[in-house]
């Protein structure tokens, strides 16, 4: 009988808890990662956020209604400031850039400039759990300008994470030779599948991107639309690849005709990863 009554209270005791953590309105309950069958991606030079058009006139809020529109995932971003003189000291444009998309960012300084830095920048609409900044330097015999790779790890969906990564190589070709095998020496044994947009200066025939595309698969191979300048644009030096083939697979790339925000038009890119 004693047994009884004890199993009887134990029964309530534990129904009474159940009910009440489901009927507490305050309780804090995780959402859980949602999956995520595709991703958008953007690589987009923004020219320090300085309207060609507009003599100095910096406009932060129009690069970031380009990005809002097309609401991406990930952006890569080059030519970016941060409290220099030219664009405003106090204005971190990468910081900027994520508050008005509601996205989070990690800026990768390359070079002093005005007073600031001015770099390369990633905007992720996915918490960034691991950040990474290379140097990728030139060669002094010949000079150049020392340029950086941004990269961040996220978790996309459920125990799924990707590196995406941006990056801007130097206008000298011997130097964006040197610093694309940089960027395959530091991303070669990556744990996860990697994305890497950019502006790279070269085109898709020139020695750099041959380098690349031993390693990474371009979004667009053939007849990629040109991205520079943006009135009759002529070149295709804008990129985003990817690796391995394996975990990731281009669904649709993009040039967004955009004339009055950059001195580049933005790339946006669909993809599937596995």
């Amino acid at each position: 009988m004693m047994m009884n009554k004890l199993f009887y209270l134990c029964f309530v005791l534990i129904s009474f808890a159940a009910c009440g953590k489901d009927s507490d309105e305050n309780a804090v309950v995780e959402p859980p990662v949602k999956e995520k069958a595709n991703l958008k991606v953007m690589t987009y030079n923004i020219h320090h956020c300085n309207p060609p058009s507009a003599g100095t006139k910096i406009d932060v809020e129009a690069i970031a209604a380009v990005i809002n529109k097309e609401k991406p995932d990930f952006v890569a971003l080059q030519e970016v400031d941060v409290n220099t003189d030219r664009s405003g000291k106090g204005l971190n444009q990468a910081q900027q850039l994520a508050k008005l998309t509601g996205m989070k960012f990690y800026f990768s300084k390359a070079i002093d400039h005005q007073g600031g830095d001015y770099g390369v920048a990633v905007l992720s609409r996915f918490a960034i759990i691991d950040s990474a900044r290379f140097i990728l330097p030139i060669d002094n015999a010949i000079g150049g300008e020392v340029r950086t790779i941004a990269a961040v790890t996220a978790e996309i969906s459920k125990g799924k994470k990707v590196i995406f990564a941006s990056t801007h190589l130097d206008l000298k070709a011997p130097n964006r030779l040197t610093q694309a095998e940089l960027i395959v020496k530091h991303f070669g044994d990556a744990s996860y599948p990697m994305i890497l947009g950019g502006d790279f200066n070269d085109k898709p025939d020139g020695p750099a991107i041959a380098y690349l595309d031993q390693h990474f698969t371009r979004s667009c191979k053939q007849n990629c639309l040109p991205t520079i300048p943006v009135e009759n644009p002529n070149r295709t030096i804008d990129f985003v690849m990817f690796k391995p083939q394996s975990a990731i697979t281009a669904i649709s790339t993009r040039v967004i005709d955009e004339k009055y925000a950059s001195d580049h038009l933005p790339v946006v890119v669909e993809l599937k990863v596995k």
